[in-house]
């Protein structure tokens, strides 16, 4: 088994969670699903699909270089407080907290990603929050973080939206939380996580459904591919 998973940024990647096997993790009733991760231990730089199940918790932890989390399903709680289904956080290095879900959660987690100097802590509740138009008609953007070139929002597509084709200067990252996304490549339903390359391009639209994305471009590490 490799020791990795995901690890070469030169390659695209696709996955339906939906369809993914789910992993037990130290704390009784948390479970993970993995996307990307530099090491297969418990200390990992990596994202993941994490299941809280009602009336579980996780250890005490501090965040080496930085946790970023969306939060897909039910309430997720830590010591601070309580962040309902469209919540928005970034927990800088050196943080730390004693996550738990009381009614049971999913969120989407990436772990030791900031980059020096994003020492940002941000709390967004995203379903109170303000739409931004976008570049074309039937889009809609919600700016979340913005640090150097890293840029993080959720994006709206109204049914039968049309975007241009454009590249990816330091990569793009998608989860659909919503409807069914497209490109020219296939078709993305609710669940789907995608990584696409430094300088990839793509025409992304929707049909019928529409969708809601969670996106972050312009992260990936240019100076490798990992293996």
């Amino acid at each position: 088994m490799s020791d990795s998973l995901n690890q070469d940024f030169t390659k695209r990647v696709v996955i339906n969670t939906q369809n993914e096997i789910w992993h037990t993790s130290p704390s009784s009733g948390v479970e993970r699903l993995y996307l990307e991760r530099d090491n297969l231990g418990e200390y990992a730089k990596a994202s993941s699909i994490v299941k809280f199940r009602p009336g579980s918790k996780f250890d005490n932890h501090t965040h080496d270089n930085g946790e970023e989390i969306f939060v897909l399903e039910g309430t997720f709680s830590d010591q601070h407080g309580d962040y309902p289904h469209g919540t928005y956080l970034r927990n800088p290095h050196d943080s730390d907290h004693i996550p738990f879900s009381k009614d049971g959660c999913k969120i989407l987690v990436k772990l030791r990603q900031f980059q020096n100097g994003d020492t940002v802590s941000i709390v967004k509740d995203t379903l109170k929050s303000v739409w931004l138009q976008g570049l074309v008609p039937g889009l809609k953007v919600m700016p979340l973080h913005t640090f150097q070139t890293e840029h993080s929002a959720m994006v709206k597509w109204e049914p039968n939206t049309q975007f241009n084709a454009h590249k990816h200067w330091g990569g793009e990252e998608i989860y659909v939380v919503e409807g069914v996304f497209y490109d020219q490549f296939g078709s993305y339903p609710k669940g789907t996580w995608i990584r696409s390359p430094h300088l990839s391009e793509h025409r992304p639209f929707t049909k019928n459904e529409g969708a809601l994305i969670f996106v972050k471009t312009g992260h990936l590490d240019l100076s490798k591919p990992m293996v």
